[in-house]
């Protein structure tokens, strides 16, 4: 059976596995591995011990080596190059009037291939940029479009809350947001308020939303007649939070009641 190892190789990246059974590496090791672009360096955040073989299901190429001081050296000095590499790149891109954003750079251990993440606001012919760049940098080139997400995360920043981007942070993946978590937390469909820096809905606004679906479940409808110690009344409003119902009853007096002191049809739901 492989010794089988997850490696990131990006803060808060996908993580991809990699078979260890030639080298013995654990949690945290950085290490040497062949990918379809190149040697990379990664650092391994799943031990073989930790493997849930059942979530694997693609073919798997070995770790090559744990990496040492001269990789390290060398992956530090290739953040350096990418950083010029990008600014090359806007540098023709402005030139050529190729209408794109690049905004990340990478390359692969070796430096024999570098990969530069851009945004646009449509499909550019960048051909020409790319013909130009790889005869001034002599290497090979490729130029990914990436969503504004993917930018957020690769670039990171500050969030609404003043904590940095959980992409950028710990998400490894970008799952979907949809408004109608935000309906179903009651927060008000304000752009300003439910849009990250990426302009897109903020990721944060799927952290809760099963809790408050769940919740909400347990308690009756706005405008659901119920029964209280008070006598009759109808709901007015819901706090899930506090499992507490808002009610206007038939006195045409408000109170708030906690979810056990209230009683009604579920049937009528």
């Amino acid at each position: 059976m492989p010794e089988i190892v997850g490696v990131r190789f990006l803060q808060a990246g996908k993580i991809y596995y990699f078979d260890a059974s030639a080298v013995s590496v654990d949690r945290g090791d950085y290490v040497v591995v062949e990918t379809a672009y190149g040697k990379e360096v990664g650092k391994v955040i799943i031990s073989p011990k930790q493997t849930i073989l059942n979530e694997i299901s693609e073919p798997l190429r070995p770790v090559i080596r744990k990496a040492n001081e001269q990789d390290l050296e060398k992956m530090k000095r290739n953040q350096q190059l990418a950083r010029a590499a990008l600014e090359k790149c806007r540098e023709l891109a402005k030139r050529l009037q190729t209408p794109i954003k690049p905004v990340s750079a990478h390359y692969d251990l070796d430096r024999t291939r570098l990969t530069i993440f851009f945004t646009a606001e449509k499909r550019v012919d960048f051909r020409d940029l790319v013909r130009e760049l790889s005869h001034a940098l002599r290497t090979k080139v490729e130029l990914r479009q990436i969503g504004a997400r993917d930018e957020a995360k690769l670039i990171g920043g500050l969030g609404r809350c003043g904590l940095p981007l959980c992409c950028n942070i710990f998400l490894s993946e970008l799952a979907p947001v949809s408004i109608k978590m935000a309906k179903e937390q009651n927060i008000a469909l304000n752009p300003m308020k439910t849009s990250g820096i990426c302009g897109r809905l903020l990721c944060c606004l799927g952290y809760e939303y099963e809790q408050y679906r769940t919740m909400k479940e347990k308690l009756p409808p706005v405008g659901q007649e119920v029964f209280t110690p008070l006598g009759k009344a109808k709901v007015v409003a819901c706090n899930p939070l506090k499992e507490t119902v808002q009610l206007e009853l038939d006195s045409g007096g408000v109170t708030e009641l906690p979810l056990s002191q209230i009683t009604w049809h579920k049937n009528a739901r």
